[in-house]
């Protein structure tokens, strides 16, 4: 899969991840979401499968997209700006783990996050 690549001023911002992919794990993010404020659904024994399909699709991921993965994440929560990217991905990187997928399923709003992330890459001046 090609990765998505924005033009920010003389640089290129760089998702390593295709946006396909992402829109993808911003489905699963919301389903386990909704599974968690299904309270009335007290029947689930064992892992919820929207858990267990959501952390691995993020384990499956290389490390790279991982990282990629996190900084879409902090952008969209408003610690970075697009023009801070690179910044992004280099404090990613530094804290990058292979506990990466729990950091980011414990994330409150991951799907929100992830959206507006994407959403601010797409919008970015050119």
């Amino acid at each position: 899969m090609p990765a998505s690549r924005l033009l920010i001023s003389d640089d290129f911002v760089m998702l390593n991840l295709n946006t396909e992919t992402v829109r993808f794990l911003i489905d699963k993010a919301r389903a386990f979401q909704m599974v968690g404020e299904d309270e009335a659904d007290d029947s689930i024994e064992g892992p919820d499968p929207a858990y267990a399909e959501l952390k691995t699709t993020i384990e499956d991921l290389e490390p790279d997209q991982q990282i990629s993965l996190v900084a879409l994440m902090w952008l969209g929560r408003g610690d970075y700006a697009v023009s801070e990217w690179a910044s992004a991905l280099g404090l990613a990187r530094d804290r990058w783990t292979e506990h990466t997928a729990e950091y980011l399923i414990g994330t409150p709003l991951l799907a929100d996050y992830l959206t507006e992330g994407l959403d601010q890459l797409d919008t970015a001046p050119e």
